[in-house]
């Protein structure tokens, strides 16, 4: 890739300076005269801006890591990657590899990678995230300024960074931050390709969405159509030879999408764990499924999630999504401007050659963008507002070169003297009504933005013309500096904990809350993604400081007791097991245990929640014979707490959202046969989604299992709770979805 990221500096593209129709005999100027700097020599401002741009970006996405909540579902597979290579190739949650979670494996490879050579830990797992985040910014810059210049380059790396669900996710452990880069990257070397119609660059261009795919499935392709049309359109080389390279690009872009697949295709089905997230165990239902159209178009179980509407946590799906109560203040800043752009952008192009570079670039972004922003605002299936992230490269880039191109016509052209001050105003009229539907919170930053963009356009005017072209660029400078004031205040709330709401892995969002669009909202959404909040903030930090590690304890440093992935909300409502999730703790009670790194484990009984105390859980281990699994429960976000707090592989025998079929009665048998699996909890608001399966295997086990009674393993049970335990151990009658909670031990003998 280093031809899309050569951080040397390049000259603007040749479409804004002038070319001299013969050789002019060179004048030498004056022993007293400076000298004016040679063009292709970058500003003396370029470098030491762009670096003092990444070090804002990496403050803003390390600083008081440990304190947040990580997505314990992702974390619980890491750590199970580094006990198991296998568990690291297939992306399994435990390390006996029962289950993958719902998404292909390549985020948890570069997280269990450096967790395998570093340690497992929350700075550990989140280095090679902060440093992609931080590539993706060198990246875009880069490919910006080749096209428009330093100055463009420095506002789209600026307004890149100060993204407020950039900022958010890019501290969180979620797939989001790798897939951005990937797509980034594809799209940088693709303009390379256009613009030296060389083979290679866009060859790494399709193994860069390729990757992408394998990082988020169908969201990688989302940019794809914009970046294969640009080159097919603006390349150099003649039509028959674009056609035969975009032909050779879709093979490696096949290559590069679908080798996991067809490598867990070729084994066994009884050798692999269950591909979470399918109907059928496979990995090619999963992407023609749950993380294929069924995001967009919604459906039920496996489906993509969300019975339609968006799944409840961004509003209701339509074209004006991006600028209701839940996602405005997260991604919506800048798109009235980049709109703008955009379109004044490509007037000014005009008719430019094919070839030309700038406007290539205008539609490579453009489109991401546009393609992007009608995905998310129109998609039925599960939306979480920190998909957004993706849009803001389009954004950036728009803002960045657009703006500059605004600039030059506003100076050069009465005709275009009132388009730049007009999209300023917009800009600063939409920050404006961003900043007070956050009712009492920095309620003098929305005065101070209007009075600075009046200020600054008002210098734009006065400074246009005459040999005024430093007050000229400081107005420019208070111009960009009112438009990022917003989303700077949303994106530093995240780190400094000053939000409404404490930052969490389950719904990873920047700023105070201000809708009720779905669960979302507030630096973590007091709830977000169906996930039990509880695992961020001030308190996590303190749980952390309680009995973490010196990193900070178990990745977030927090009680791994929160639902984290997309499925974990595709049930809306209630989470596996009835719990609902805007429950302050983990579903089942708030029991904790102690774990890898000290950290507590949020949990509690309930078949939901999955729970366990310190003194069951070493009662577990004490008694686990040799077992490869430690215990089996419901659901995946019950299998990772107890993952994280034991060590230990757990089995989340139906997923998510209880509506996988990795777990049949004939399964159970023949583990429990075996010997690889003694204990399986029951409980707590009933188990997976209610299946034929389901019931066979809740119904056996009450049947054939012997109940363990709480005066088994904790010193301060009561007599009322042993004959609670033995009753509902007796009764094969007993309703699943009961609050009681119960861990039954099964034996060879048990299996007739």
């Amino acid at each position: 890739m280093t031809s899309a990221t050569d951080p040397l500096p390049h000259p603007p593209a040749s479409t804004d300076r002038p070319r001299p129709t013969a050789t002019p005999t060179p004048t030498p100027a004056p022993p007293s005269t400076p000298t004016a700097p040679p063009p292709d020599k970058a500003p003396r401002w370029s470098l030491p801006a762009f670096l003092a741009i990444l070090v804002l970006a990496a403050v803003l996405y390390g600083w008081n890591l440990s304190g947040s909540g990580l997505n314990s579902f992702y974390s619980a597979a890491v750590l199970s990657g580094t006990q198991s290579w296998k568990a690291w190739f297939f992306g399994s949650l435990d390390a006996g590899n029962f289950l993958t979670v719902d998404k292909p494996p390549f985020a948890l490879m570069v997280m269990g990678l450096s967790c395998r050579v570093f340690g497992f830990g929350t700075w550990q797992m989140m280095l090679p995230l902060i440093l992609t985040a931080l590539g993706t910014i060198w990246i875009l810059h880069s490919s910006v300024k080749r096209v428009w210049g330093h100055g463009a380059a420095a506002v789209a790396a600026l307004v890149l960074a100060l993204t407020p669900i950039t900022v958010a996710i890019n501290r969180d452990n979620n797939p989001d931050t790798l897939l951005v880069f990937l797509m980034v990257g594809g799209a940088a070397l693709a303009l390379r390709a256009v613009h030296n119609g060389r083979l290679l660059p866009l060859l790494g261009s399709a193994a860069c969405f390729g990757l992408a795919f394998n990082t988020k499935m169908l969201q990688g392709y989302i940019a794809l159509p914009a970046v294969f049309a640009v080159y097919l359109y603006a390349a150099k080389p003649r039509l028959v030879k674009r056609l035969v390279n975009l032909a050779a690009a879709a093979v490696v872009l096949a290559v590069s999408s679908f080798w996991w697949a067809a490598a867990v295709s070729l084994v066994p089905a009884d050798e692999r764990p269950y591909i979470g997230g399918s109907t059928d165990g496979t990995a090619w239902n999963l992407i023609t499924g749950y993380n294929g159209l069924g995001r967009v178009l919604g459906g039920e179980g496996n489906g993509g999630g969300g019975g339609g509407g968006g799944g409840g946590f961004s509003g209701t799906a339509g074209i004006g999504r991006m600028f209701n109560d839940t996602l405005g203040g997260q991604i919506s800043w800048l798109i009235p401007f980049a709109a703008v752009a955009l379109v004044g952008g490509l007037v000014l192009c005009g008719r430019a050659p094919r070839t030309d570079l700038t406007r290539a670039a205008l539609v490579m972004w453009g489109g991401w963008t546009a393609l992007h922003y009608l995905t998310f605002a129109m998609a039925e299936g599960t939306m979480h507002p920190y998909y957004t992230t993706a849009l803001a490269p389009g954004i950036a880039a728009l803002c960045g070169g657009g703006g500059l191109m605004l600039l030059r016509a506003f100076r050069a052209d009465r005709r275009w003297v009132w388009v730049l001050p007009l999209a300023l105003a917009v800009t600063a009229g939409w920050a404006i009504v961003l900043l007070r539907r956050a009712s009492g919170w920095n309620p003098w930053l929305w005065p101070a933005v209007g009075v600075a963009m009046a200020l600054a356009i008002t210098g734009l005017f006065v400074f246009r013309s005459g040999n005024r072209a430093r007050l000229l660029a400081a107005s420019v400078a208070a111009a960009v500096v009112a438009s990022v004031a917003g989303p700077a205040a949303y994106a530093w709330s995240v780190p400094s904990g000053s939000a409404a709401s404490a930052m969490s892995g389950t719904n990873p969002t920047a700023g105070p809350t201000t809708g009720s669009g779905g669960f979302g909202g507030g630096a973590g959404g007091g709830g977000g993604r169906g996930g039990f909040p509880g695992t961020g903030g001030e308190q996590a930090g303190q749980d952390a400081q309680a009995g973490g590690q010196a990193d900070g304890g178990r990745p977030g440093g927090t009680p791994p007791g929160a639902a984290t992935d997309d499925a974990a909300t595709d049930d809306a409502a209630t989470a596996p097991g009835g719990t609902a999730p805007e429950s302050g703790t983990a579903p089942g009670g708030t029991a904790t245990g102690g774990g890898p790194g000290g950290a507590a484990m949020g949990g509690g009984g309930g078949m939901g929640g999955g729970g366990a105390s310190t003194e069951l859980l070493s009662y577990l281990k004490k008694n686990q014979d040799g077992a490869k699994w430690l215990l089996a429960v419901s659901s995946s976000q019950s299998a990772a707490q107890l993952i994280l707090s034991s060590g230990e592989p757990v089995i989340s025998m139906w997923g998510w959202s209880g509506s996988d079929n990795a777990m049949t009665l004939a399964r159970l048998k023949e583990l429990v046969k075996s010997g690889e699996l003694h204990y399986i909890q029951l409980g707590g608001g009933g188990m997976g989604g209610g299946s034929t399966a389901t019931s066979e295997v809740t119904e056996w086990v009450q049947k054939n299992g012997t109940a363990v009674k709480e005066s088994d393993y904790s010193t301060s049970s009561s007599t009322t709770s042993d004959s609670t335990s033995t009753s509902t151990s007796t009764s094969a009658s007993t309703s699943t979805s009961t609050s009681e909670s119960t861990v039954y031990r099964l034996d060879a003998s048990d299996v007739t």
